[in-house]
């Protein structure tokens, strides 16, 4: 359904550059740009359904292959090899932050958004194992396994 809206949404804007080059003049500064802009929305609709495509027929799902596993204890376990740790402080009254990029064999990098200095926890180059929950609106390092 979705690739059916995006196809029909990037010819809407080839049909109204045809209409301006059998009504109107595609030489004016008029035309050049509105064709120019009716190209680029095309272009962006059509490109976004190509991806949508391709994603459909390489079978990757969202879910599946799915690297998090929901534990019993309620929390959510990742595991991957740790590419980038960047901390960030906060506001006064807020929690700092902490953004782990996570790496699999062959898979592309996920980002994790942790509460606190996960610097130390989380060293660079090292193959983790996290377990983590919701506190507050923001994830909690609960558990660290180095592989």
């Amino acid at each position: 359904m979705v690739l059916a809206v995006l196809l029909l949404l990037a010819l809407i804007p080839l049909a109204g550059i045809v209409w301006i080059a059998l009504f109107a003049s595609l030489t004016t500064v008029d035309g050049l740009f509105m064709s120019l802009i009716l190209l680029t929305m095309s272009g962006i609709l059509g490109t976004t359904a190509l991806f949508e495509l391709r994603k459909r027929l390489s079978g990757s799902a969202s879910s599946a292959g799915s690297p998090t596993v929901t534990t019993s204890a309620g929390g959510v376990t990742t595991k991957g090899k740790v590419q980038e740790v960047t901390f960030f402080e906060a506001h006064v009254g807020e929690p700092n932050k902490s953004i782990v990029t996570l790496a699999d064999n062959g898979r592309a990098a996920r980002t994790l958004v942790l509460s606190g200095d996960m610097r130390n926890a989380l060293p660079v180059g090292q193959s983790v194992k996290i377990t983590m929950r919701k506190e507050g609106g923001t994830n909690v390092l609960v558990n660290v396994t180095y592989a």
